[in-house]
């Protein structure tokens, strides 16, 4: 592949308040052995943009001129996109070395395909874990069972006229924005299969935090929501059950036990072997704290 038949890539990376992990990702970015062209749209997402990365003539700071939060300010950044491909990536990830070339080599083998992802190494308290998805095509039945954490936004590289024309932006609608990658994948695969990369091109630090009350209610009405507009979940009770099992440890969390108890009822109704039914029960009981068991998920490179 030589720089005169390789397409161009714009990188997206909405931040907010991380000056240091963002310059690590640019640097990252642009530090890639590809022979096409990269640049890299920063948007700044509630709060000041910092001007002086500009200097560098692959980068162009933005600011986010959509809805307030991670959608409105990746939009922006899609909208703002020059490069035959898009790819994002988040303020405090980074890009492992042979990542781009890799993944443009793999979407230009597959003519049906607009859309790749890779694998990616999970940071968090100071150990590494690899996660990769043993698939080289992802199919939106495969994405219904199971959300599949090692598809993380850090990893997505899009062509840019599906992305505008077919697939859609991402969703700014989401209740507090969460899931809104996951409601992204899904519609990705509704239009074709997403090609995949098994080995690990992508660090994606993970950060220490409380799920306060208001957070847990966010996380709940989301997914609520993303049942909703999926009914395709109806077709395969396993995920189905994978995501009441998410919403009943929500409002296990939140202290709402006769809501977890009817969740996990539905849960385990759908899959009698999915453990999220049973840790929701166990939260609900004050029998274990949800901080402590989403920080042992964590260290093993997983989440609820």
């Amino acid at each position: 592949m030589t720089a005169s038949n390789s397409p161009q890539v714009t990188a997206v990376v909405p931040t907010r308040d991380r000056p240091v992990l963002l310059r690590a990702a640019l640097d990252a970015i642009l530090g890639q052995d590809y022979p096409g062209g990269i640049d890299v749209v920063v948007v700044y997402d509630q709060s000041e943009p910092d001007l002086t990365l500009a200097e560098d003539p692959r980068i162009r700071v933005v600011t986010n001129s959509r809805t307030p939060g991670l959608a409105g300010a990746r939009n922006t950044g899609i909208l703002a996109a020059t490069g035959e491909l898009v790819a994002f990536c988040d303020d405090d990830d980074e890009w492992l070395p042979g990542k781009l070339a890799a993944q443009v080599a793999a979407l230009r083998a597959a003519p049906d395909g607009a859309f790749v992802s890779c694998g990616i190494r999970v940071d968090y308290d100071g150990r590494s874990v690899d996660r990769s998805l043993p698939m080289d095509r992802v199919p939106l039945t495969a994405l219904l069972r199971d959300r599949h954490t090692e598809l993380h936004p850090s990893t997505f590289l899009i062509r840019r006229d599906a992305l505008v024309d077919a697939i859609g932006l991402v969703d700014e609608e989401i209740p507090g924005s969460y899931a809104e990658d996951y409601e992204f994948l899904l519609r990705a695969a509704r239009h074709a299969p997403l090609v995949n990369l098994t080995e690990p091109y992508v660090t994606v630090r993970w950060h220490k935090r409380s799920y306060f009350a208001q957070r847990w209610e966010t996380i709940s009405t989301a997914l609520q929501w993303l049942l909703t507009r999926y009914p395709e979940f109806a077709t395969v009770p396993a995920g189905e059950a994978r995501v009441a099992g998410q919403i009943a440890f929500a409002q296990a969390a939140m202290g709402n036990r006769r809501e977890a108890v009817r969740w996990a009822r539905r849960t385990l109704a759908g899959n009698p072997k999915e453990p999220r039914a049973y840790l929701a029960l166990a939260v609900a009981s004050k029998a274990v704290n949800p901080d402590r068991v989403l920080r042992t998920l964590h260290k093993r490179g997983r989440g609820i």
